[in-house]
């Protein structure tokens, strides 16, 4: 009864471009490989796991100096997403073990009458932008109207979602955040966008972004290994984003974390921690701080710097315990496009019982890392995914 696994998600961190990649116009995406252009990409301790033996992770337009070594410490495959998108939630759900066949609805052209009349009546506010956009442009184009008319700025993106911005000193988080709860209720079925997110921001104009986002999530469409980990008594400790992408399903406690340090700190403060089953870790800033903005260099310290924590990971590993790292989609911020690429993602498995250089070469489904979680801790299986212990165990 001492089994932990610990899970992290390098959000959007991924490794090459799907066989559908052109359908999403997302051919040539590699964001590892995008990564290594900078250089302020260091990554010794992912690469002694094994990242860079991954089939196919090195397969890239770009230049780039990587190479694979000959004995990796840890247990690595590739995983091809079977849910239909490339976003944070369909990517979350398909590792937790739920499948999505059909795209969360999206909105190229902003949303319709029926989707915004009944939010601006139940809040009481107008609407203003309505168009897919940059979270910090949108800011700069839209603060000033909304700060002079207390009106919510509302937009969205390639991904479905549903985001309102406002400046603190007009609308407070706290207020913010129940116009999210009114818009996630509303916004169900036909118009089910799989995330509502509160946006504010402070300062004078140009304004700044806080840290106090916050996602109201779809709930899962089918029971997640979270879920089943929780009706079956093990522990299911979320860090960072997890409890949001989740709608606050499946854990048993959780913690917010403010920028990838924090949520770093608060993992490994969490690894001293007594329990029995799953740590769900999810580091966002590779995503919204880098990859949104093609910021190249910044998407390469923020994974090296996870690189140089990464021994202190390992060091806090006790005999039955499992870290795994992966991601939930790509985000190569070389592309002209600053939206999420449809990329294959790694999956690294580190432990004392792991069987050093196991090569599970490329596998059908994000949900084959559900379906080993529950294998490894003795819960029932949800009937999607294969697990991949044997291969992974010495």
């Amino acid at each position: 009864m001492d089994k932990r696994v610990f899970v992290i998600v390098l959000d959007s961190f991924g490794i090459g471009e799907e066989p559908d990649a052109a359908k999403w116009g997302d051919e040539g995406s590699n964001t590892l490989c995008a990564c290594a252009t900078s250089p302020h990409f260091s990554i010794p301790n992912l690469t002694k796991l094994g990242l860079l033996n991954i089939e196919g992770a090195l397969e890239s337009v770009y230049d780039h100096a990587l190479a694979p070594i000959d004995a990796p410490a840890g247990a690595f495959a590739r995983m091809q997403e079977k849910s239909q998108g490339k976003d944070s939630t369909v990517g979350h759900w398909e590792m937790a073990g739920v499948i999505s066949p059909r795209p969360l609805p999206t909105y190229p052209q902003g949303f319709p009458p029926e989707v915004l009349e009944p939010f601006e009546q139940a809040t009481g506010r107008k609407v203003i932008c309505n168009l897919p956009y940059s979270g910090t442009d949108v800011i700069r184009d839209y603060g000033r109207e909304q700060v002079e008319t207390g009106a919510l700025i509302v937009y969205t993106s390639a991904d479905s979602v549903f985001q309102i911005a406002a400046h603190e000193s007009v609308v407070p988080p706290e207020q913010l955040y129940e116009y999210c709860r009114i818009a996630r209720a509303q916004l169900q079925g036909e118009h089910g966008v799989g995330r509502v997110i509160a946006r504010p921001f402070e300062g004078e104009w140009p304004y700044t972004r806080t840290a106090r986002r916050h996602d109201f999530s779809l709930e899962p469409t089918g029971t997640t290994m979270l879920d089943r980990l929780k009706e079956e008594g093990f522990d299911v400790l979320s860090v960072g984003k997890i409890f949001d992408l989740f709608a606050g399903r499946g854990t048993t406690d959780h913690i917010l974390t403010v920028n990838n340090p924090d949520g770093i700190d608060k993992t490994i403060a969490w690894m001293d921690r007594d329990f029995y089953g799953l740590c769900y870790t999810n580091l966002v800033d590779t995503d919204m701080i880098y990859g949104h903005r093609n910021d190249v260099d910044g998407y390469a310290k923020a994974i090296s710097y996870f690189d140089e924590k990464l021994p202190e990971m390992l060091g806090k590993l006790r005999e039955n315990d499992l870290l795994m790292i992966t991601a939930d989609h790509g985000c190569d911020p070389v592309t002209p496009s600053t939206d999420h690429s449809r990329e294959y993602v790694p999956w690294l498995v580190a432990g004392p019982r792991v069987r050093q250089g196991a090569d599970l070469g490329t596998l059908p489904t994000f949900a084959d890392l559900a379906a080993t979680v529950l294998d490894y801790l003795g819960a029932t299986q949800l009937g999607t995914g294969t697990s991949r212990l044997a291969q992974i165990l010495r």
